[in-house]
């Protein structure tokens, strides 16, 4: 801006000053202070301006509006700028860093807010769509508050084991706290307790490595010793498993349920091991009868291929295509079978049966397998599990027809104990079940 004659500044001469007509701007500067003007617009704004050079380039600062900055504070600015100039440094550059800091540092005091319940929202959305549809389901009853009517039963849903501590800043969720936690939370629900640690575990994990939260969690808030000491114990479920003498009673029940997708889906599940989400999702584009095969979506290695053996292609052959669903339903919005937990359960109590899960089922196979003496390579590698050996692991992958033959054993022992009379011909159409 060029500079015209100067004029001794005071506060009604500021007030006074207008901008020339048919002028997009007018500038007037100060006598008294070096580098200060007032800068009037077409516009109607009126502001103290500071303008000077360095290191051969203009520099030129609005300080700010005339009504809300007095000429001294003005004059005051204006001479502090100056002096950062004389000592080579750049006011521009000073105030961003400045602004900067400011802002850094009250995104620092929001981010020390964050609580768990805020963090834990957004790590759901985040991993939902790689989880189950019931893993899904445990993330929001281990941390709901409860008080809501039972969609099953009479009552009130309880809190989640981890609703104690969904209002803590995660900068508080300190080795002390979650002990506190874990010592209240055992002593009523062990078993759940301990899943909502490991859940617990996982978020951190995640937390930790997201832009917004890394760094709040206090070190060994879920690793330290300590802690890990005080998570319940929880001993494996020796008795979720059917025997032997077992089969009979659980297969003339459940082959007697009404709904023939139940029947076969609870048949089936035991026939394959599979875990019980894996054939909840399993498509019709998945089951090849010609070449008798699945391929399962495995939670470990995306996906594998089992045998399809005759009774489950049996089972599979007779239900209906209403959708691209194998186990499909007409009342779930999502077209498939959703939870067949509660009708197995009912089925058990009614046949007199010990409890029995539907993981207990896909343990069930493993331990059946052992009559018919199937390698434990061959179980782990229908089942999905990994490797627990190096020559399991890097050297053997055996092919779908050296798994079949072992598979069909195993399924042509289990119906002979059950009292399945099944009588299967090469051609698909042919297979029917002898009652």
């Amino acid at each position: 801006m060029a500079q015209s004659s100067k004029i001794k500044f005071t506060e009604p001469r500021v007030e006074a000053f207008t901008n020339e007509a048919n002028k997009s701007q007018s500038i007037f500067w100060d006598a008294d202070t070096k580098g200060l003007c007032v800068r009037l617009t077409s516009a109607g704004a009126k502001s103290y301006v500071f303008e000077s050079r360095l290191n051969g380039k203009t520099i030129r600062m609005t300080i700010g509006n005339t009504r809300t900055w007095s000429l001294s504070k003005a004059r005051q600015q204006a001479n502090a700028i100056r002096q950062s100039i004389d000592k080579g440094i750049d006011p521009r550059q000073e105030k961003s860093d400045r602004i900067a800091l400011q802002e850094s540092q009250r995104q620092e005091v929001q981010r020390e807010r964050v609580t768990l319940n805020d963090a834990w929202k957004v790590y759901i959305e985040a991993r939902k769509h790689k989880w189950s549809i019931l893993h899904l389901r445990d993330h929001q009853r281990l941390s709901q508050a409860g008080g809501e009517p039972k969609k099953r039963g009479h009552g009130l849903t309880e809190p989640g084991p981890l609703h104690s501590i969904m209002r803590e800043k995660l900068a508080e969720l300190t080795d002390e706290r979650i002990r506190e936690w874990l010592r209240v939370e055992s002593s009523q629900r062990p078993t759940r307790v301990a899943l909502a640690f490991r859940q617990l575990v996982a978020f951190c994990n995640w937390a930790n490595e997201h832009k917004d939260f890394k760094g709040l969690i206090p070190t060994g808030a879920v690793t330290a010793k300590a802690v890990r000491d005080d998570v319940p114990k929880v001993g494996s479920k020796d008795g979720d498993c059917m025997q032997r003498e077992q089969l009979l009673i659980w297969f003339s029940a459940v082959r007697q349920l009404m709904n023939p997708i139940q029947s076969a889906y609870l048949q089936a599940l035991l026939l394959t091991g599979a875990r019980r989400t894996e054939l909840l999702e399993l498509c019709w584009e998945d089951v090849d009868f010609r070449w008798q095969t699945i391929s399962i979506r495995d939670k470990v290695d995306g996906e594998r291929i089992i045998p399809l053996t005759p009774y489950v292609a049996h089972l599979l052959s007779c239900l209906p295509h209403r959708n691209k669903w194998v186990f499909s339903s007409e009342k779930a919005e999502d077209g498939k079978l959703s939870d067949p937990n509660p009708i197995h359960s009912r089925i058990i109590k009614a046949a007199g049966l010990p409890h029995l899960t539907l993981h207990g089922l896909r343990r069930s196979f493993g331990t059946l397998a052992e009559w018919v003496e199937m390698p434990t390579g061959v179980v782990a590698q229908i089942q999905g599990h990994k490797p627990s050996a190096i020559a399991e692991k890097h050297y053997r992958r055996r092919p779908v027809d050296l798994l079949r033959m072992w598979h069909s054993k195993l399924e042509d022992w289990i119906l002979e104990q059950a009292g399945v009379q099944f009588l299967a011909t090469e051609s698909l159409s042919n297979i029917r079940v002898v009652a």
